[in-house]
């Protein structure tokens, strides 16, 4: 039997009882989307991944291209998107079709481009996106906020929530369908949200959250010679840390910090570059959809190895799009010059990068010229592959 719950019993101050009668008419959908736009701190957005706790309502009903209209659309001041979609469960194909539906919402969203979502809050509100962040958050800086929308958008990075009035059955293979077809990096969380009304009128919102994934991603960067460069990026469950590998992580920080902000240049002046990680590489996404092509930039630091390589998600538009640029190597490698080179990797994919050995990184005349290499390779890479690669994206579509 599902598990059921009864309803809520006030109990005031003076020892009286009153038995909460929960809402439910033809309506209700309406009532969540307007409970939600106007108390988005209502949904309980901390218990599904905190990144996105603060997300603020921009409007109901965005127009998603060809795939419809998403219920609710919030966004924190950090550029995290929201997606919302309220449903009532009595349905059993309502149930199953609503999670079809947000997934292609959000891999449309995952193709956009701030521009895009610009133009379609603008014409839902009549303000522009960072209007609404702005009004509530004055000391948001405009350009840092669109620019991590705008890395949201390439990587597919959203919160997906599917809200329901009072979802019982069928919760177990809805997650493992969203596990089973999630190609972002998004996080989604199933959100049961009934109403319930005092005798004064009054209502009681109680949300609960019956199911959310949870992304514990393993990172792993193959290097030509089989080397493995990998860093897990843990739950947040408590887990003792290691001082060692946090003193170690600081040390990456610092290093790419200085890379970034004291070396490299690009002139594609598209091409959005990264923070600086606590990792043994950086990746600058390129235009393939849900942030399925990148190139790799890596430090091995036992042997001061630098180098640079384009990758991909296997079976994506990104793969298709890096054996695209394989099959044109004759043009390509005289423009990447150096000591670039295409191989074979252990999977049979196109390896197409380069690497250089400097010895002891620490030292500031050795870290200097690595520095300086590493950022003509990766400016190079950037001008040459990334504008291949979304033509490829494109001539495929």
């Amino acid at each position: 039997m599902a598990p059921q719950h009864s309803a809520p019993v006030l109990i005031a101050s003076d020892g009286k009882t009153e038995t909460l009668r929960k809402l439910g008419n033809e309506h209700l959908e309406t009532m969540l989307q307007s409970l939600v736009h106007a108390h988005p701190e209502a949904l309980p957005i901390a218990e599904i991944d905190p990144q996105f706790v603060g997300a603020l309502a921009i409007c109901r009903e965005l127009q998603l291209s060809g795939a419809g209209a998403v219920d609710n659309f919030l966004i924190t001041p950090t550029g995290l998107p929201v997606m919302v979609e309220c449903k009532l469960w009595r349905n059993p194909e309502a149930r199953r079709a609503v999670v079809g539906q947000i997934l292609d919402y959000a891999r449309v969203l995952s193709r956009w481009s701030v521009a895009d979502l610009e133009r379609e809050v603008r014409v839902r509100t009549k303000r522009g996106l960072f209007e609404h962040v702005r009004e509530r958050f004055p000391e948001t800086d405009e350009a840092s906020f669109c620019d991590a929308v705008s890395h949201n958008l390439r990587v597919g990075r959203f919160l997906l929530i599917i809200l329901g009035d009072g979802i019982r059955e069928g919760v177990e293979t809805l997650v493992e369908f969203m596990h089973r077809h999630a190609g972002l990096n998004f996080g989604f969380g199933l959100v049961e949200f009934p109403i319930y009304e005092l005798a004064n009128g009054e209502q009681i919102l109680v949300p609960r959250v019956l199911a959310r994934t949870t992304l514990i991603t393993r990172h792993v960067v193959e290097l030509p010679a089989g080397q493995l460069i990998g860093d897990d990026v843990q739950a947040e469950d408590g887990t003792v840390v290691d001082p060692d590998q946090e003193a170690l992580k600081d040390e990456r920080r610092s290093f790419w910090q200085e890379f970034l902000s004291h070396y490299l240049t690009l002139d594609d002046p598209e091409q959005m570059t990264p923070g600086a990680p606590r990792m043994g590489y950086i990746t600058l996404p390129f235009p393939a959809p849900s942030g399925s092509s990148w190139l790799t930039v890596y430090r091995v630091k036992k042997s001061g190895e630098l180098g640079l390589m384009l990758s991909s998600h296997r079976n994506s538009p990104g793969e298709a799009a890096m054996l695209a640029v394989a099959d044109d190597w004759d043009e390509i490698r005289p423009l990447l010059a150096g000591d670039a080179s295409l191989e074979t990797d252990r999977y049979g994919r196109p390896r197409i990068g380069e690497a250089r050995f400097f010895g002891n990184l620490e030292d500031p005349a050795v870290r200097r010229a690595g520095f300086d290499w590493l950022a003509d390779r990766t400016n190079t890479y950037v001008n040459v592959l990334r504008p291949r690669v979304r033509d490829a994206v494109a001539n495929a579509a």
